[in-house]
Protein backbone atom coordinates (compact mmCIF):
# COMPACT_ATOMS: atom_id res chain seq x y z
CA UNK A 1 0.00 0.00 0.00
CA UNK A 2 1.23 3.45 -0.84
CA UNK A 3 -0.99 6.34 0.16
CA UNK A 4 1.60 9.07 -0.41
CA UNK A 5 0.87 11.51 -3.21
CA UNK A 6 3.52 11.15 -5.97
CA UNK A 7 4.54 14.83 -5.67
CA UNK A 8 5.17 14.44 -1.95
CA UNK A 9 7.05 11.18 -2.47
CA UNK A 10 9.31 12.87 -5.04
CA UNK A 11 9.88 15.83 -2.72
CA UNK A 12 10.80 13.50 0.15
CA UNK A 13 13.15 11.53 -2.13
CA UNK A 14 14.89 14.74 -3.16
CA UNK A 15 15.27 15.80 0.48
CA UNK A 16 16.77 12.43 1.42
CA UNK A 17 19.23 12.60 -1.45
CA UNK A 18 20.58 15.88 -0.05
CA UNK A 19 22.04 13.83 2.81
CA UNK A 20 25.39 12.12 2.38
CA UNK A 21 25.48 8.38 1.74
CA UNK A 22 26.89 7.91 5.23
CA UNK A 23 24.04 9.89 6.79
CA UNK A 24 21.42 7.89 4.87
CA UNK A 25 23.06 4.64 5.96
CA UNK A 26 23.10 5.80 9.59
CA UNK A 27 19.43 6.75 9.34
CA UNK A 28 18.54 3.33 7.96
CA UNK A 29 20.53 1.52 10.65
CA UNK A 30 18.89 3.63 13.34
CA UNK A 31 15.42 2.83 11.99
CA UNK A 32 16.26 -0.89 11.92
CA UNK A 33 17.53 -0.77 15.50
CA UNK A 34 14.36 0.99 16.62
CA UNK A 35 12.13 -1.52 14.83
CA UNK A 36 14.09 -4.40 16.37
CA UNK A 37 13.65 -2.94 19.87
CA UNK A 38 9.91 -2.57 19.30
CA UNK A 39 9.66 -6.21 18.18
CA UNK A 40 11.77 -7.39 21.14
CA UNK A 41 9.57 -5.47 23.55
CA UNK A 42 6.41 -7.00 22.10
CA UNK A 43 7.89 -10.49 22.23
CA UNK A 44 9.12 -10.05 25.84
CA UNK A 45 5.67 -8.86 26.84
CA UNK A 46 4.10 -11.98 25.36
CA UNK A 47 6.89 -14.40 26.40
CA UNK A 48 8.79 -13.01 29.42
CA UNK A 49 11.07 -16.05 29.81
CA UNK A 50 12.20 -16.24 26.19
CA UNK A 51 15.79 -17.31 25.54
CA UNK A 52 18.21 -15.40 23.32
CA UNK A 53 17.99 -18.12 20.63
CA UNK A 54 14.20 -17.99 20.68
CA UNK A 55 14.33 -14.20 20.40
CA UNK A 56 16.58 -14.42 17.32
CA UNK A 57 14.03 -16.74 15.74
CA UNK A 58 11.12 -14.43 16.58
CA UNK A 59 12.92 -11.44 15.11
CA UNK A 60 13.80 -13.38 11.96
CA UNK A 61 10.21 -14.55 11.50
CA UNK A 62 8.76 -11.07 11.98
CA UNK A 63 11.26 -9.31 9.74
CA UNK A 64 12.00 -11.89 7.05
CA UNK A 65 9.84 -14.98 7.56
CA UNK A 66 7.57 -14.44 4.58
CA UNK A 67 10.50 -13.80 2.23
CA UNK A 68 11.62 -17.43 2.23
CA UNK A 69 10.08 -20.75 1.27
CA UNK A 70 8.96 -22.94 4.15
CA UNK A 71 11.97 -25.25 3.70
CA UNK A 72 14.45 -22.34 3.64
CA UNK A 73 12.75 -20.71 6.61
CA UNK A 74 13.01 -23.93 8.63
CA UNK A 75 16.67 -24.32 7.72
CA UNK A 76 17.42 -20.73 8.78
CA UNK A 77 15.49 -21.12 12.04
CA UNK A 78 17.45 -24.27 12.82
CA UNK A 79 20.72 -22.41 12.23
CA UNK A 80 19.61 -19.59 14.54
CA UNK A 81 19.60 -21.94 17.46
Amino acid sequence: MNDTHPDIAARFQNLMMLNSSERRLRMGCSMYDTAKKIVQSAVYERRPGITAAQMRKEIFIRFYGLEFSRADRERILEALG
